[in-house]
């Protein structure tokens, strides 16, 4: 009886389950449905556009998404919606309201160039911000914001420009005394993922680095600020030194145009008041999309780059598995209407075998002559740089983080940790180094050597293929490589990169590489193709028994490794390399509190 109990409930809980699934993915359906009902747009409309929304290089694969209520957009539908709308004499003007973005420093560029062209066509750009900062770091935000031609700001609000931070733990002392040991390598000195379990502080290299990465940005900041606000980069500087700055203080600098609340800021954007409706800039954008013009693929990769498939239909994310990626670029070039491919890349990197996968495919893609050009979003670091340095052209915005050419390798090994919580293990094994990757024991001499080996190896690899693709001689690309970071800017000077710009440059050199005029019309053609909510919720349990395996796996780790986990994430021991930017190798953007 117990056992047939175990079984109803089993019964039940998969009927529910699927109840729930169904129920979800018809009403994600539903939303996405082409209503032939859907109202024309209006003949006088004012774009709005909020910043702190989710800005996405892709459309949000989950079926829940449309159920949220969060605001969420895809960053070359709102630059490109933008675009359209400079030119549509339906638009009146675009309003914007910010406080805490989620986008990165290439990201805010991308809009900032896209409303810098807005207000060129001559129509206002406002907006509006109950505070940039509140008792945070606001640089990030008033940055975006000096791009719009009005800038207002609740009477209660401050300028939080603080400039930008680099921090980064270093958990060498607390290993030592939990008895925990870090054994990695990595190729080279600038390789600093490895840093943050081997030494007590920074390192020269890591220092040198991340202060390069900080000059940039504060450089392209304060020359951004300066000219949106037509003051002179001493001046921007010095309000940063005293941010944060009070309502009033920044009214008196220059910093905002105008004190009030919101509708009065969107009174303002009208010219006085309202004649016409308010259109929100990702339903325009959907909306005035064309579909003439000659055919370009466009591929998508985010998130950490792994091997295998990158789908998790509820996630959110459209991640980065190389066997995704792969087919959907050979998609591309099967496909006789596709002319070029538009690979968008935004990943601190990831496996080395998987990076390595999509290079291939997109070497082979301008073998068959399809050209490929690759537009970086706010991160294309390690793996990020090394799947699209093969294609014909690479553009990156001023902030991009790029480069970092290199590797590292290792494991933590536990048995001090263990032996100390009184915890033995046996052990039996066939092979002198099975042990090698675990992490009960230290590498051997032997296992040592073999893991120099690799990187040595791979090192190369990635180096060669990278003078190849760039056409940088071998001694001048190792000065440039040895896991250095780069920001776009500084990697277009040495080479690393062909154009700065976001999307709209990119496409500027499809057209280029296709032989067509600068405004000759694009059809952008998705790839790999948006699964359906049936191929959604096969996919799901398709997976749930990997997913349950590799649960248990985490929470295993996670109990042995207590707060040391997050960092963890960063080195899998069960691999042998990784092409990767560790989390605290960016400077912080955001750093918030509450009064």
């Amino acid at each position: 009886m117990r056992r047939l109990g175990r079984v109803v409930v089993v019964i039940l809980a998969v009927v529910g389950l699927f109840t729930v699934a169904s129920v979800s993915l018809a009403l994600w359906a539903a939303s996405r449905l082409p209503w032939t009902a859907e109202k024309a747009l209006p003949q006088r409309m004012m774009l709005t556009v909020d910043l702190d929304g989710d800005f996405r290089e892709a459309p949000d694969g989950s079926p829940f998404a449309h159920l949220t209520g969060e605001k969420a957009y895809v960053l070359r539908d709102v630059v490109q919606g933008i675009d359209r709308a400079a030119k549509d004499d339906r638009v009146a003007g675009l309003f914007a309201t910010i406080g805490t973005a989620k986008f990165g420093l290439a990201g805010a560029q991308e809009i900032r160039d896209a409303v810098t062209r807005f207000r060129a066509s001559g129509k206002p750009a406002v907006l509006f911000a109950e505070s940039l900062g509140d008792f945070g770091n606001g640089t990030l935000e008033y940055y975006a914001a000096s791009a719009f031609g009005q800038v207002w700001l609740q009477p209660s609000g401050d300028v939080g420009i603080t400039g930008f931070l680099a921090q980064s733990p270093f958990l060498k002392g607390t290993l030592d005394m939990l008895g925990i040991e870090p054994q990695f390598a990595a190729r080279y000195q600038y390789k600093s993922a490895i840093d943050v379990f081997t030494e007590k502080g920074f390192t020269d290299a890591h220092r040198q680095n991340l202060g390069a990465l900080l000059d940039s940005w504060w450089g392209q900041t304060v020359t951004g600020i300066a000219a949106g606000r037509k003051l002179s980069p001493d001046t921007v500087q010095a309000l940063i030194n005293k941010g944060p700055l009070l309502a009033s203080e920044a009214l008196s600098a220059g910093l905002v145009d105008k004190l009030g609340y919101r509708d009065e800021a969107k009174a303002a954007a009208w010219g006085g008041k309202p004649a016409g409706k308010d259109v929100d800039i990702g339903d325009y954008a959907r909306r005035t999309t064309e579909h003439r013009g000659t055919t370009i693929a466009v591929v998508t990769g985010t998130g950490a780059i792994h091997s295998g498939a990158s789908d998790n239909p509820f996630d959110g994310e459209q991640g980065f598995g190389a066997k995704t990626i792969a087919k959907a670029i050979r998609d591309a070039v099967a496909d006789p209407q596709v002319k070029a491919i538009l690979f968008r890349v935004d990943s601190p990197g990831g496996s080395y075998v998987a990076s390595d996968t999509v290079w291939h495919e997109v070497v082979k893609a301008r073998a068959a002559g399809k050209p490929v050009v690759v537009s970086m979003g706010d991160v294309a670091a390690s793996g990020g740089y090394f799947v699209g340095m093969a294609a014909d052209r690479v553009v990156a915005e001023p902030g991009t983080i790029t480069g970092s050419i290199g590797v590292f390798a290792g494991k933590i090994v536990l048995a001090d940790l263990w032996g100390k919580l009184g915890v033995n293990w046996g052990e039996m094994n066939r092979g002198d180094d099975a042990g090698m990757w675990s992490m009960n024991q230290p590498f051997t001499p032997q296992a040592w050597e073999r893991v120099n080996a690799m990187l040595d190896h791979i090192y190369a690899d990635f180096t060669t293929k990278a003078e190849q693709g760039r056409h940088i001689p071998a001694d001048r690309m190792d000065a440039l490589a040895r896991g250095r970071v780069w920001s776009g800017a500084d990697a277009k000077a040495v080479g690393l990169v062909d154009e700065l710009g976001g999307f709209d440059v990119a496409l500027g050199e499809v057209r280029k590489l296709v032989k067509l005029a600068p405004d000759a019309p694009l059809r952008l053609k998705t790839f790999p193709r948006p699964k359906g909510p049936l191929e959604m919720l096969a996919a799901l349990f398709d997976g749930a028994g990997h997913d349950m395996a590799g649960m248990r796996s985490l929470t295993r780790a996670a109990q042995a490794l207590g707060p040391l986990a997050v960092r963890l994430q960063d080195v899998d021991p069960r691999v042998a390399a990784e092409l990767r930017l560790p989390a605290g190798m960016v400077p912080a953007l955001h750093q918030g509190g509450t009064p």
